[in-house]
């Protein structure tokens, strides 16, 4: 069966129908930028264009960037204050025609694919999974069973929020080599580590396409490393995977 999937992103939004057997993409993805500003209606906008690109018809999952309550958002780091308090499933089910939408965090999303079909599968104990992008996401499990809503990218590390210090974001806009920026996310995992004890730690986002670049250079940190085996498609592969339940 194929459910369609949406990823919300700072820079993003990205979407594709899913197999939900293979834990894959059905067809390749279409992608359109964020608006700025990110307003809600303006993204639904996007959002709109990203499912009717593929002439689209049934249930939709959608992730976002924030604390999701239900289908209410309560936090927006990364998107427009103006989407706290909207209720996403309503405005964006509107936008689409009256098609159900489910919504939910966008790195709960990742997290529940990669446990699924990706590079948790089958691990017990406490698993972290990390989306590195514009901020930093977070979904904590353990057993297989999902905390939702962590939000770790907004600890305080060192006096300030670690996605401020240690996203693929601050990479590039400060234009940090690899050694750099692996020093840094190398003491974000250590505070992790220290806090929640994790056997593991996968790293998801875009960035996860160029593990070998920067995971060789992380040591110091007792837990394994693995990047995300969906990689960048994990959330989209999430939602769709919330959509069907």
């Amino acid at each position: 069966m194929n459910v369609f999937g949406v990823d919300i992103g700072g820079s993003g939004i990205k979407g594709a129908p899913v197999d939900l057997e293979l834990g894959d993409l059905a067809q390749p993805r279409h992608k359109v930028l964020t608006p700025q500003p990110s307003t809600p209606s303006d993204v639904a906008d996007r959002v709109a264009e990203v499912v009717t690109h593929f002439g689209w018809s049934g249930p939709v999952g959608v992730t976002f960037p924030g604390v999701v309550t239900g289908s209410t958002i309560r936090t927006a780091a990364n998107v427009d204050k103006a989407w706290i308090d909207v209720d996403a499933a309503e405005l964006l089910g509107g936008r689409l025609g009256g098609l159900p939408v489910t919504v939910l965090n966008d790195a709960d999303a990742a997290g529940v694919a990669e446990m699924t079909h990706g590079a948790g599968r089958g691990r017990r104990g406490t698993v972290i999974l990390l989306t590195f992008g514009t901020g930093i996401g977070s979904a904590v499990f353990t057993d297989g069973r999902l905390l939702p809503n962590t939000e770790l990218g907004h600890l305080e590390l060192h006096g300030k929020e670690a996605e401020k210090q240690a996203s693929t974001k601050v990479k590039e806009d400060r234009d940090l080599s690899w050694q750099e920026w692996a020093h840094r996310v190398r003491k974000y995992l250590a505070h992790l580590e220290m806090l929640f004890s994790p056997e593991l730690f996968i790293v998801g986002g875009g960035v996860s396409r160029k593990a070998e670049k920067f995971l060789p250079l992380i040591d110091d940190v007792r837990a394994e490393i693995v990047p995300a085996q969906l990689q960048n498609n994990a959330g989209i592969v999430g939602a769709a995977m919330a959509a069907a339940r």
